[in-house]
């Protein structure tokens, strides 16, 4: 059985990782709406793990016996100035979710619950990727700045990227 404080901060989490898919969405939507599919594609492929993270934290409370309480989720900005500004806003909220995992780590040594922290691990992991992720996109506009030729190289790089689903170790559970 899950603590009643571990279950609540992982149902707080849950609803981040739901707001992030709602954000990367709406990052899409915008990049779609500017001629920007590469980077409309990276954007929906990025709100579609994010859904994904969201469902290992959803199936996690549940194999431990707790409950699933979801909260409202916020909604998220829609207009940006530049690809620049969309992804510098990617690197900042994946950086602000580390913080989020990282307290919940912190919350579960605490706790001594040792099969949270487990689970935890591989959003640790996770996050690295995220932020490099981002931040190598960002690093790539920043290169190109003003050169339309070089954000559509950019763009046409981004629309190679395809969802790959984490694994897992049971039927929709999490790994």
């Amino acid at each position: 059985m899950i603590d009643e404080k571990m279950q609540e901060a992982i149902n707080k989490q849950l609803n981040a990782e739901l707001y992030s898919s709602y954000l990367y969405l709406s990052m899409s939507a915008y990049f779609q709406s500017v001629n920007l599919g590469g980077f409309a594609n990276w954007m929906r492929v990025q709100a579609k793990e994010e859904l994904a993270h969201a469902m290992k934290f959803y199936d996690y409370v549940n194999e431990r016996g707790g409950r699933v309480i979801l909260h409202p989720v916020e909604a998220p900005p829609s207009e940006w100035d530049s690809p620049l500004a969309v992804f510098e806003h990617v690197y900042q909220h994946e950086q602000k979710v580390t913080g989020l995992i990282n307290k919940l780590v912190d919350l579960a040594v605490k706790a001594r619950d040792h099969a949270t922290n487990n689970f935890l691990q591989w959003f640790v992991s996770e996050q690295v990727e995220e932020e490099a992720s981002a931040d190598e996109v960002v690093q790539k506009l920043k290169l190109v700045g003003d050169d339309p030729s070089g954000l559509f190289m950019i763009d046409r790089e981004l629309a190679q990227r395809v969802f790959v689903a984490p694994a897992t170790t049971t039927e929709g559970g999490a790994e």
